[in-house]
């Protein structure tokens, strides 16, 4: 089995390397296969063959800006072999090869940068587009989102407060990044612009905020710098985030209404009402004296009720009323009050009199019989 495996592989190898002939830089450890080399006109002498051109339009505000600053990107890229026109009538900007052009790629750069210009780009950085280092993107935005509201919201969430998310973005990407509009410019290498495209869709989708991405980065850059950690998977130190269900009033859905196969009846038209009160047969001058008469009484109650409100202010709030002090019998007459009060002065003065009782007279008068009470037991 094993040598049959072996065959087989060794004749599939046969077959993929079949006109493939050994190169002398295969095995070179002095070559860097992926470093981009800066184009020579040697390697292309010939030039282009056949003209090829790009036009594309810009908004009318950039017509100004775009008049001041065109004699500099002619410059730019006369230096390439570019001719470029700023057509005003049609607001449109076209590139096309000469013969003088010696990179057949400079063409596809130069319509990055009449599109990066379009989308309100400064000349002075978008013409850095034609290094071959410096690639870029135009994010469309506005298809993630069909409310305006939510639209605005989220393009401000990626902006952030005075331009620090997308300044935070910039710096850890090392991307040049623009919002105009419904489209977001960018510019930097093509793993940093993987990488702004990713933060703007999740953010524009609401997947996830910038500022976790802006978290994840920071990390990633700081285990860049060990080299111990070069081959090793970061997944357990990049900081996960959770999105959290925040409990929002639900909308109260409407009853449904039994099911009838009759329609409703149908209500009556403006006609028919006219008809039943008998304005239809009415004259236009009546029916204006009417509608003028309404008018006026539907002013007069305007002004009845704004001048009821000015006045409200100066009627003066009503103060609250004294409590009257109840006696514990409230509900009695003045003689029974009269003969309580007697009552309870007799029962004061017996308790003052016990109180005020000597023991010594009281035992001694205790101890002797009275007088009167002998003479009624001897009788």
């Amino acid at each position: 089995m094993e040598t049959s495996e072996n065959g087989g592989a060794q004749q599939t190898q046969r077959r993929k390397d079949k006109h493939r002939k050994p190169k002398p830089w295969d095995d070179d450890p002095n070559i860097d296969r992926w470093t981009i080399e800066k184009f020579d006109p040697s390697w292309n002498e010939g030039g282009m063959l056949e003209v090829t051109s790009f036009s594309t339009l810009f908004p009318q505000y950039r017509e100004k800006y775009l008049q001041e600053c065109w004699p500099v990107v002619k410059s730019a890229l006369k230096e390439y072999g570019i001719t470029c026109e700023l057509n005003l009538v049609e607001g449109s900007m076209t590139v096309s090869t000469t013969r003088k052009t010696k990179d057949p790629y400079i063409i596809v750069k130069a319509r990055d940068l009449i599109k990066l210009l379009s989308r309100s780009v400064p000349a002075p950085q978008a013409i850095k587009i034609l290094n071959d280092e410096m690639q870029c993107d135009i994010i469309k935005i506005s298809s993630f989102v069909r409310s305006k509201e939510r639209f605005v919201k989220r393009r401000d969430r990626l902006i952030g407060p005075n331009s620090s998310t997308l300044k935070a973005l910039e710096i850890l990407t090392g991307c040049y990044i623009l919002v105009q509009g419904n489209t977001v410019s960018v510019m930097g290498s093509f793993k940093a612009l993987k990488q702004v495209r990713r933060i703007v869709e999740d953010c524009m989708t609401n997947a996830m905020h910038p500022i976790f991405h802006i978290k994840t980065l920071m990390v990633r850059k700081e285990l860049e710098k060990d080299p111990a950690l070069a081959h090793e998977n970061w997944d357990r130190f990049l900081p996960k985030f959770k999105k959290k269900n925040i409990n929002q009033n639900k909308v109260k859905s409407k009853e449904k209404r039994p099911y009838t196969p009759f329609p409703p009846p149908q209500q009556p038209s403006k006609i028919d009402i006219q008809l039943e009160t008998g304005e239809y047969f009415l004259n236009d001058k009546v029916k204006s004296a009417k509608k003028w008469q309404e008018k006026q009484e539907k002013q007069s109650e305007k002004t009845a009720e704004n001048k009821r409100k000015r006045e409200a202010a100066f009627i003066p709030p009503k103060e609250p009323a004294v409590q009257e002090t109840k006696s514990d019998d409230g509900n009695k007459d003045l003689a029974s009050v009269a003969t309580s009060l007697k009552k309870k002065a007799k029962e004061y003065g017996i308790q003052r009199m016990a109180e005020n009782v000597n023991p010594e007279a009281y035992l001694a008068e205790s101890g002797e019989p009275s007088k009167k009470k002998s003479k009624r037991k001897h009788s």
